[in-house]
């Protein structure tokens, strides 16, 4: 028992540290905020931006890329002339929400 919870530990501080490693990789790797954007405006999200700072936009860093949501609804097609009635999930929403960092 001791053991699997020492591994336990041992295996999610080495994701903290990944995780950190790939923020600050990705706040450097992603600093053109309109490419970010118009990337997620491509997949068919809606882009929320929240923002620390009051400088212009060509300033602004991404900081992150949280919450990449989509809403589905099922839509009955089919059931006319003694076809089967098939569910078929159709998007209704997507939205993604991004942070920047727009020093003075």
């Amino acid at each position: 028992m001791r053991m699997a919870v020492k591994r336990a530990a041992a295996t999610l501080a080495t994701l903290a540290v990944a995780g950190l490693g790939v923020l600050a990789s990705s706040a450097t790797a992603s600093a053109d905020v309109y490419d970010t954007i118009r990337y997620w405006e491509q997949q068919g999200y809606q882009v929320n931006i929240d923002r620390v700072g009051s400088g212009p936009m060509d300033k602004c860093v991404v900081t992150s890329v949280r919450n990449p949501n989509t809403i589905t609804r099922l839509v009955r097609v089919g059931g006319k002339n003694n076809t089967p009635t098939t569910l078929v999930p159709v998007i209704v929403s997507r939205t993604v929400q991004l942070s920047l960092y727009c020093a003075n």
